[in-house]
């Protein structure tokens, strides 16, 4: 069992949460305002073990102090200065980051990067020299990062990071999550992860003409 802390209690940390909870990982949900956040543990599948999933509803500061391994499910476009000031909390652990620094355009929806020539991911680990970064699951809806096989089409869990190890445990991950090790494909050190954030760009034209179906921007071999 590992200790999970997940930064952000929307769609994406709430997904995510049930989905490791269930795996049999502790996890501990931060949220800005816990108090006004639903625990979400209703209607997840039963552990491995087989019984109910568990979430700790905590604030942002707790989850990443008490977690050896971080995911940031936080908006992408204040992540940066949101989880410099969580330095202390992050040292010496692995940093996950599934989220897009975008700006949205007046429908909401991505628009423009907030890093053109760099990324989040690569901020972040600059900001945070004693944190190993690692960057996936940013190039798909969220329903798709815990249940990849509700697509017809195998989709894909880029991988982008400095740390070997921590890429590896990363990757045991996306199988907690339902990733097959053929869906995972590791681009390569950090600076990558500029490639896959950028894929978002393409998200809102999909969308607008789609509507609100799961997707994955994925690799066709």
């Amino acid at each position: 069992m590992t200790r999970i802390g997940i930064l952000g209690a929307g769609r994406v940390g709430k997904n995510l949460a049930d989905k490791l909870s269930a795996a049999g990982h502790h996890v501990t949900l931060g949220s800005r305002s816990p108090a006004d956040s639903a625990v979400p543990s209703d209607g997840a599948a039963p552990r491995v073990d087989g019984t109910a999933p568990r979430v700790v509803l905590a604030d942002q500061r707790t989850a990443a102090r008490t977690a050896d391994i971080v995911i940031n499910a936080t908006p992408g476009d204040s992540a940066l200065d949101r989880l410099t000031d969580l330095r202390d909390e992050l040292a010496g652990k692995i940093l996950v980051d599934v989220s897009n620094a975008t700006r949205d355009t007046d429908d909401g929806l991505p628009g423009d990067l907030c890093y053109p020539g760099s990324s989040l991911a690569e901020k972040l680990q600059a900001a945070l020299p004693d944190t190993r970064v690692v960057k996936t699951l940013n190039t798909m809806l969220f329903m798709v990062m815990t249940a990849p096989d509700i697509l017809d089409t195998p989709p894909t869990a880029y991988v982008s990071g400095d740390d070997e190890d921590a890429k590896g445990t990363v990757t045991g991950l996306l199988g907690d999550l339902g990733w097959q090790p053929g869906w995972v494909e590791d681009l390569g050190d950090i600076t990558t992860a500029r490639a896959t954030e950028a894929m978002i760009l393409v998200v809102p034209h999909i969308l607008r003409r789609r509507g609100f179906q799961p997707f994955a921007v994925s690799l066709a071999r």
